[in-house]
C-alpha cells in the first residue's frame, strides 16, 4: 500500500485528490492538510509514504516543509503546483515529480507508477530541490509539546549531535531532533561552525576562546556555556570570526 497525505490550502483541491487517489485499490489516504505546519506535524506523526504537497500556502510554504526534511528520511514528495511550464522545468531536471495545475487523472496516474517504484533517491531529490530554491533557512521546525514550532534560527545558541539526534539549545529550551548534525547544517547554512564532530555553535554567540593543551581550545558562548573546541576544526572558526 501507498500511504498518502495531503496538503493543499484549498479544500476543492484536496477533495478532488483524496477522489481520485480512492479509486486505486494500493493506495490508502491516511491525512489531509491545509497549511505546511500541519503538514510539518502530520509527515512527523503519520509517517506517509508519500505526501501530495501544494507549493503555494501561506505562512509555511510547501517548499518551505521539503527543505526541512531530512533527505535519507524523506517520503516520496510530489509537488504540487499552479506554476507556468517554463518555472516547472527545474523541476524535471532535478527528477522531481511535480503535478502542475489544473492536472488531470492520467497526470496523476503516472505519478502513481513513479511511486510504485520507490526510488530513495527520486525521494531525496525533492529534498535537495526545495533547499536550493530556498536557499539557508532561517527557520527550523522543532518539537513543541504534541507539535511541532517554527523557531528562528538566530535564537539558537549551539547544535549539539547525539547518535541520530541533535539537542538544539537556546537560552529558554533544549529540543530534540532526530536528524544528523551534518544535515541540520546543511539547512541552516553559514550562520553555524562546526567546533568539534558533535556540535557546532551559532558564531554570533562565541565571546570568547582560551587555549588549553594540543591545539585545542575552551569556548565561552555569550550564555555562559563552555564548550570544547577542537583543534580539527580551529582554523575554520578563527577565519570565519575574522
Amino acid at each position: 500500500m501507498i500511504r498518502a497525505l495531503i496538503v493543499d490550502d484549498e479544500a476543492p483541491a484536496r477533495d478532488k485528490l483524496r477522489r481520485w487517489l480512492s479509486e486505486p485499490p494500493d493506495v490508502e489516504v491516511v491525512g489531509e492538510c491545509g497549511d505546511g505546519l500541519a503538514a510539518a506535524e502530520a509527515i512527523d506523526r503519520l509517517a506517509p509514504d508519500a505526501v501530495f504537497l501544494d507549493i503555494q500556502m501561506p505562512g509555511l510554504s510547501g517548499l518551505e516543509v521539503a527543505a526541512q526534511l531530512e533527505p535519507a528520511r524523506a517520503p516520496w514528495i510530489v509537488f504540487v503546483t499552479a506554476f507556468d511550464e517554463h518555472a516547472v522545468k527545474a523541476f524535471e531536471l532535478d527528477a522531481v515529480d511535480y503535478l502542475l495545475k489544473p492536472y488531470d487523472k492520467d497526470r496523476l496516474k503516472k505519478s502513481l507508477e513513479r511511486l510504485r517504484g520507490r526510488d530513495p533517491a527520486v525521494a531525496s531529490a525533492a529534498v535537495s530541490a526545495a533547499r536550493r530554491r530556498t536557499g539557508t533557512s532561517e527557520r527550523l521546525l522543532v518539537p513543541q509539546g504534541d507539535g511541532l514550532e517554527l523557531l528562528d534560527a538566530r535564537s539558537i545558541h549551539w547544535l549539539e549531535a547525539d547518535d541520530n539526534y541533535v539537542h538544539v539549545h537556546t537560552a529558554q529550551a533544549t529540543f530534540m531532533l532526530r536528524r544528523t548534525l551534518a544535515d541540520l547544517l546543511a539547512q541552516l547554512g553559514g550562520r553555524f561552525a562546526r567546533i568539534h564532530k558533535s556540535a557546532a555553535v551559532n558564531l554570533a554567540e562565541v565571546k570568547t576562546l582560551a587555549p588549553l593543551f594540543k591545539g585545542d581550545h575552551e569556548l565561552e558562548l555569550r550564555s555562559g556555556a563552555k564548550l570544547r573546541l577542537s583543534r580539527r576544526y580551529k582554523d575554520d572558526l578563527f577565519a570565519r570570526l575574522a
